[in-house]
């Protein structure tokens, strides 16, 4: 039997209107073997839980240039705790200060890739993260 492939949902909340990176990130995914979904850009929180539920996704990776992150993406991580989506890894990037990033992992992201991550780096995280 066929190993089921990791579903990925690549998100941009708010109001960025940038998402290279994000497309970047999503191709790295999809030839890495994963499925993925974008959103596209200028998703709102409920829009981007409701796709993650409906695609039932394993991870969902937040992309952000605009300086939202510290509230955007705990309530994402909220959002998908009360729809008893707690088991999907959630993943943030963009420019995201270093001081801010121990706050979102208390907050629940797993963890934050900042400008100049290798893509590599994403994918072997993902892969040994995903339950």
């Amino acid at each position: 039997m066929a190993e089921k492939r990791i579903r990925v949902l690549v998100a941009k909340p708010g109001l960025d209107g940038h998402d290279r990176g994000a497309k970047v990130v999503a191709r790295a995914l999809r030839d890495a073997g994963f499925e993925v979904i974008y959103t596209g850009l200028r998703q709102t929180p409920e829009q981007i839980v409701a796709a993650a539920e409906q695609e039932d996704v394993n991870v969902v990776a937040l992309s952000l240039l605009s300086g939202a992150h510290n509230t955007l993406f705990p309530k994402i991580v909220e959002m998908l705790k009360e729809k008893g989506m707690g088991d999907v890894l959630v993943v943030g990037g963009g420019v995201i200060p270093d001081a801010d990033i121990p706050g979102l992992k208390d907050a629940g992201v797993a963890a934050v890739f900042t400008p100049g991550t290798p893509t590599g780096d994403v994918i072997e995280f993902i892969k040994a993260h995903v339950k």
